[in-house]
């Protein structure tokens, strides 16, 4: 029977209020009848009552189900023996232990929201995480429920020749009908998000790996026959991938095969279904030719993680959602030290912390701060963001800091061997930790539990008659929403101390019979305000505080521009390097800004000068870190730096400080990118991706010196290279020069290029974040054109995305016509896909930040958008929460 449901406000979700599940799924026989319009699923499982709990309703989660039968223990259910809703299947008075079959029917080409069993171009395939599982049929969909499954799907054999699920394939036949059947088994308990289900006409490159033990297991990447040539670097990516796990964790891969499918309409990056990887098409096709070198090193690196996935996640998974970062805090640590051991460690690290500090801070300064480990939610989808991610790789990096390499190893051996097969918690992964060291990490538990970036205040004082030096640590975190006080953290800072020549000097406490034997050494801070005091120190050192980016804090460290520009030239940490050059860069950029707001004569600092004259004549320092060194902060960061963002200064300051630099630089710059242009075969190599990094940085600086023979280098640089690397690089530039040479490039790229998805892109990318000022209009007029479709998420972030979240000066335009734009584009989309549509709403997290004026029209958009009806959850949640910030 039907449930009259009435409307209300999405109901909000507790960690407070966890219950074990009260029943339990041991074995689930899936059987699906494939259609992209009608798809039967018949599923039969076998439960039991959970121990830990108590008899009662059984009850089963289902979204946009067509229920048609159910049965238990073989007998059929009259519709008064079972309750249904939208949302839920309740059946009471149920045996301890039974059998159950139901059968739904569900509709793959009418699911825009990406999520269950859905309909992509050539494809059927799923997306479970998080809740996607009772899209395809009533089950207890849960994180803690594990369960062995078995799938067998049959589907027209002409239409869907490729029948894919998790495990391994155990049997597979033809009908006389035209059909065909396979059946898989997945010998591992997994909860049902990492179900995964794939049918389609797809072309299949294989390969093998040998494990450690000597195994051998099939390797196979399925993708659209059209790009069945950009496999290759995906393959050696995951065996890659493989070996490091083994060499570094320990860890063996344990089935017979390895799948990874790419998809075109996809919610997110990639899903680590156990066996069966599926991934946006963007995150694993690749050819010189196609794909760029970050393109090239972000597929390696999401490979990498949803591989590792396999045991941090998998095989040990998290008991609820609340837990989430236990498996993708942990995936992500681990993915990034994969791509530091293969490729740069320096500039890995480099681009993990300006991640953190442009997005997470962000996060955690605003409406949507929450802790690693959230207390609440209302939509679960909403909860996949830096924080768990990023923050939460940043939490286990400094366990990692606290016991070291081999104390690390010892704990996660231990973790692995303890809860495998078993659904656990943050604070299981914290005990294994502890229990394999010997150490109390009960205070640094409060890194999972408190929101907010906390601030370190480094202070220091010298005796030259005592040779001593102190060093003053203070902390502080700013309140968050629903955490009005913080306790103290357990902070690790690595501190180094440097010589008047640069020269790393020893560093010994008062407390300690001998000197400290390195050059960086890890302080913890577990109180408000600790002083650590040297002994011995010749001379005042200057302190290199928070070396490697220690642990994820504000440092306010109040060194003068002329000691910053002593560490960028002298620090032999190679992080701290660049962050002394960014820390002078935002104080002479700030500074710019102040005398445009007072309207005085502006100037770029002398010593800003020769330090990155310094940099770029440095023929020993690795390319790929002069090019960091040399980027100056973005826009959007810079405004995270102000009390209140001056969007249209701080546009005018970078503008102002990139053409003077420019200008005063010119023949060096013109001199790196010559000897840089030696035509050589593209390779994506660490030597080869930073001569290229260096080379376009380069003209990115000669571009801004306004010479009108500089956009024919673009033009040249475009026409002889033989990488997208390189081609793009030179477009970007051409996109904010107006004039028939910028449209003849585009024009001419899109002919090119118009046939392949990924690259169609990149090409609305770079217009999306022109300087131009008719930026919006252009964006709005691509929204019409034949490459763009809204209920394709790629297309959506590559325009829409682009344009709202790294084009600032347009987007905050005083007139309100980006908040505007933005507030139709998400409305439009939470018809079709709320999850899509609630990562939109990030661009205006920061919306108190601004001015008066700008604030006002950004608080009218969200209201149009919190006033329209039916708002998806998982919008509700983000706009409510935006609308009652302070």
């Amino acid at each position: 029977m039907d449930l009259s449901s009435t409307e209300q406000s999405p109901k909000m979700t507790l960690l407070a209020n966890y219950q074990v599940p009260r029943y339990l799924v041991d074995e689930a026989l899936l059987h699906f009848d494939l259609d992209k319009a009608k798809t039967r699923v018949i599923s039969t499982l076998k439960m039991r009552l959970n121990p830990a709990s108590e008899a009662g309703d059984c009850v089963f989660d289902g979204d946009s189900l067509d229920l048609i039968s159910v049965k238990l223990n073989g007998k059929s259910l009259a519709d008064s023996e079972y309750k249904v809703d939208s949302k839920s299947l309740i059946i009471p008075n149920v045996p301890e232990q039974f059998e159950l079959e139901i059968i739904t029917e569900i509709h793959p080409d009418q699911n825009t929201a990406l999520e269950g069993l859905y309909h992509s171009g050539r494809l059927l395939c799923t997306q479970c995480e998080a809740e996607g599982f009772r899209r395809i049929t009533y089950y207890p969909d849960r994180p803690d429920v594990m369960t062995v499954f078995t799938v067998t799907i049959v589907a027209d054999a002409k239409q869907w020749p490729v029948m894919l699920s998790n495990g391994n394939l155990e049997e597979q036949g033809q009908f006389n009908d035209g059909r065909h059947w396979v059946r898989w088994h997945d010998p591992h308990p997994k909860p049902s998000y990492l179900f995964a289900l794939v049918a389609g006409d797809l072309y299949c490159q294989q390969d093998h790996f040998t494990t450690m033990s000597g195994r051998e297991v099939t390797l196979r990447i399925y993708v659209d026959p059209e790009n069945k040539h950009k496999c290759d670097h995906a393959l050696v990516s995951l065996k890659q991938s493989m070996k490091w796990d083994e060499e570094v964790y320990g860890r063996e891969y344990d089935l017979d095969v390895f799948m990874i499918v790419a998809v075109n309409d996809f919610n997110m990056g990639a899903m680590e279904n156990k066996g069966l990887n599926i991934f946006n098409a963007a995150c694993v096709l690749a050819t010189p030719e196609t794909a760029t070198d970050d393109d090239f090193y972000t597929i390696q690196s999401i490979v990498a993680h949803e591989y590792f996935h396999n045991w941090s996640g998998n095989r040990v998974t998290c008991r609820d959602w609340f837990q989430l970062s236990l498996k993708e805090g942990f995936t992500v640590m681990r993915d990034q030290s994969f791509s530091a051991d293969l490729n740069s460690a320096a500039v890995q690290r480099i681009d993990d912390v300006n991640g953190l500090r442009s997005m997470q801070f962000a996060e955690d300064a605003g409406p949507m701060a929450h802790p690693v480990r959230p207390n609440s939610y209302i939509e679960i989808s909403n909860f996949y963001t830096v924080t768990i991610y990023e923050k939460g790789a940043e939490v286990v990096r400094m366990i990692k800091t606290l016991v070291g390499d081999k104390g690390f190893r010892k704990g996660t051996d231990l973790y692995f061997d303890r809860h495998d097969g078993q659904a656990v918690t943050t604070d299981d992964f914290v005990k294994a930790i502890e229990d394999a060291n010997s150490i109390d990490l009960s205070q640094f538990k409060r890194w999972y539990e408190q929101a907010g970036t906390p601030e370190l205040t480094v202070n220091t004082q010298y005796d030259p008659v005592q040779q001593r030096f102190s060093l003053t640590l203070r902390q502080s975190c700013p309140a968050t929403p629903g955490q009005e006080t913080k306790l103290d953290f357990h902070i690790p800072v690595a501190v180094g101390l440097l010589d008047s020549d640069g020269n790393n000097m020893p560093m010994q406490l008062a407390q300690e019979k001998t000197a400290y034997d390195g050059d960086t050494r890890v302080l913890s801070l577990t109180e408000t305000e600790q002083t650590f005091e040297f002994i011995h120190v010749s001379e005042e050192p200057v302190a290199s505080v928070l070396r490697g980016f220690s642990a994820p804090v504000k440092l306010k460290y109040d060194l003068t521009n002329t000691q910053l520009a002593f560490l960028m030239a002298h620090d032999t940490d190679s992080f701290n390097r660049w962050d002394a050059g960014q820390q002078l860069m935002i104080n002479v950029l700030l500074q710019i800004v102040d005398d445009i707001q007072k309207q005085n004569t502006l100037a770029l600092s002398p010593l800003l000068l020769s330090q990155l004259e310094a940099v770029l004549n440095d023929e020993q320092l690795d390319p790929a870190l002069i090019a960091k060194m040399l980027t100056l902060p973005t826009e959007n960061y810079l405004a995270a730096q102000m009390p209140v963002a001056d969007v249209d200064a701080i546009h005018q300051a970078r503008e102002f400080a990139k053409r003077q630099i420019a200008v005063s630089l010119k023949p060096l710059f013109n001199a790196r990118y010559e000897s840089l242009s030696k035509q050589k075969k593209y390779q994506f190599n660490a030597e080869d991706m930073a001569a290229r990094s260096l080379k376009n940085l380069c003209l990115s600086y000669l571009a801004a010196t306004a010479d009108p023979l500089q956009m024919q280098r673009c033009l040249r640089q475009m026409k002889v290279t033989d990488n997208m690397t390189e081609l793009l690089a030179g477009l970007r530039l051409m996109v904010d020069q107006a004039g028939s040479e910028r449209e003849h490039a585009l024009r001419a790229f899109y002919e090119q290029w118009k046939h392949d998805r990924q690259v169609v892109d990149k090409w609305l990318s770079v217009q999306a974040v022109s300087k131009l000022p008719d930026t919006l209009l252009r964006v709005k007029a691509l929204m019409k054109h034949e490459a763009f479709n809204i209920k394709n998420p790629n297309n959506v972030r590559a325009l829409i995305g682009q344009f709202c979240r790294n084009n600032p000066v347009h987007f905050h335009a005083k007139d309100g016509s980006g908040y505007r734009f933005l507030a139709e584009q998400i409305l439009k989309l939470d018809k079709l896909n709320p999850q899509v549509a609630a990562r939109m709403l990030g661009a205006l997290n920061s919306w108190r930040r601004y001015d008066i004026e700008r604030q006002e029209l950004m608080k009218a958009s969200l209201e149009e958008i919190a006033a329209q009806k039916d708002l998806s959850a998982d919008v509700y949640e983000i706009v409510t929460k935006y609308l009652a910030a302070q």
